[in-house]
């Protein structure tokens, strides 16, 4: 009966209107930056090729730094041209080789090669890494077994040599690529587990929310029909008790609808945020609970076992909803006039304790037909909260519901 929603998350402050100024930066970047990227890529096997020619008797800064800096411009082009930049990699160090053939240089290509290799495999998928990293290791071998004399051992090392070391950058990166795309696909999913969550959660609520006083609505019309030519007072009666039920739905859809579509604390049109709501309902309106309950014709006795003590609020709004869902269910399939409700609040005193809700009828002891969202609604609320539940009919004859919900010293509302 109590359509009172969830209290609602603190309003988030309105968020600003969103800077527009690295976007702008960005672009202008990239409108210089990848034509002077491929303005570098296609000197850079000339710069090498002379740098190389010239540097036999030893380099000088003027010549290393221009080499640094064409060398980065064309790692840019890595990222969005990945086999053309390789292939200009690899044809400038081709070049060189031919004007310098030492170990160093040699070393250097391997590994200017290789690390390229690692970065497309690190950001590309692997129908561009595997032929990068095929392209790569080819150009490096040709040019090596060209350079020297190889006999045919020494030939069989420098082959494994370099396609270990080939295979070992590819990998390297083809792993941060996959931790990357597993990263994402686990908040994805995180991301769609929560909002699956969010769903039910209020899926409970406004079943719980409804259910309840539709069917005391459903026995009041009832009631009416029957009696309205020959009891008009008790007639009267049954649609004042419609009409106070319907007004309390409707104001508490109303909230939860308001919640929904205002998550922020300010709208468009200026407001201060959501419509201010009632708390939260709890188990100190279970009195109220259980004369929605007589209404409906069921005379529900209340007992209170242990010193009631404030507690969570999820944990008092979950043991409302299910005497509140399990009231219903009396109400609606166990064909009796009476049934129990026992609230014990078990030990509490400074430590950790439970509360346990339960409620007992005498009347069919069945399940309600198809077994209803009710039942699982209850489950899914006890289950959330670590707690323990059970429902079902007994061996005398009747129906249980019972939840055991553990509280956590010091977490009272």
């Amino acid at each position: 009966m109590y359509a009172t929603p969830d209290t609602p998350t603190p309003p988030v402050p309105a968020s600003t209107p969103p800077v527009l100024a690295p976007a702008w930066r960005r672009r202008v970047v990239g409108a210089w930056l990848t034509p002077v990227a491929w303005g570098a890529a296609i000197a850079y096997p000339f710069a090498l090729y002379f740098a190389m020619l010239d540097g036999r008797g030893g380099f000088s800064v003027l010549t290393v730094a221009p080499l640094i800096i064409l060398t980065a411009l064309l790692g840019v082009l890595l990222r969005s041209r990945p086999l053309p930049a390789l292939a200009l990699l690899l044809v400038g160090w081709a070049a060189a080789r031919t004007q310098m053939q030492n170990p160093e240089v040699a070393y250097l290509q391997v590994l200017l090669g290789d690390l390229a290799v690692g970065c497309i495999a690190a950001v590309h998928p692997r129908r561009t890494s595997v032929p990068a990293a095929a392209l790569a290791f080819a150009g490096q071998l040709g040019t090596h077994l060209s350079s020297f004399g190889q006999t045919p051992g020494r030939a069989a090392q420098l082959t494994a040599f370099l396609a270990l070391a080939t295979l070992a950058a590819w990998l390297a990166g083809d792993s941060v690529r996959e931790r990357r795309t597993h990263a994402e696909v686990l908040g994805a999913r995180a991301a769609e587990q929560a909002v699956t969550a969010e769903r039910l959660r209020i899926a409970r609520e406004l079943h719980d929310m409804i259910a309840h006083s539709i069917g005391v609505i459903a026995i009041q019309a009832g009631v009416g029909s029957r009696v309205i030519d020959t009891q008009p007072a008790e007639a009267r009666n049954a649609l004042s008790t419609i009409e106070a039920t319907s007004r309390e739905t409707l104001a508490g859809l109303r909230g939860t609808l308001v919640a929904l579509r205002k998550p922020t604390g300010h709208g468009r049109d200026g407001e201060d945020g959501p419509a201010p709501l009632e708390p939260a309902p709890g188990l100190a309106d279970v009195e109220r609970l259980v004369a929605s309950t007589r209404d409906a014709g069921v005379r529900a006795r209340l007992h209170r076992r242990g010193e009631p003590r404030p507690l969570p609020a999820d944990i008092d709004l979950a043991a409302f909803r299910i005497l509140q869902e399990a009231l219903t269910n009396v109400v609606r399939h166990a064909g009796t006039d009476v049934c129990r409700v026992t609230i014990d609040y078990g030990g509490g005193d400074g430590g950790d304790g439970e509360v346990t809700v339960e409620v007992v009828d005498d009347g069919v002891g069945k399940l309600p037909a198809g077994g209803g969202y009710g039942l699982v609604g209850m489950r899914e609320r006890v289950a959330l909260l670590h707690g323990d539940f059970t429902a079902g009919p007994l061996p005398e004859g009747g129906f249980r519901v019972a939840a055991r919900l553990p509280t956590p010293a010091g977490d009272a509302r």
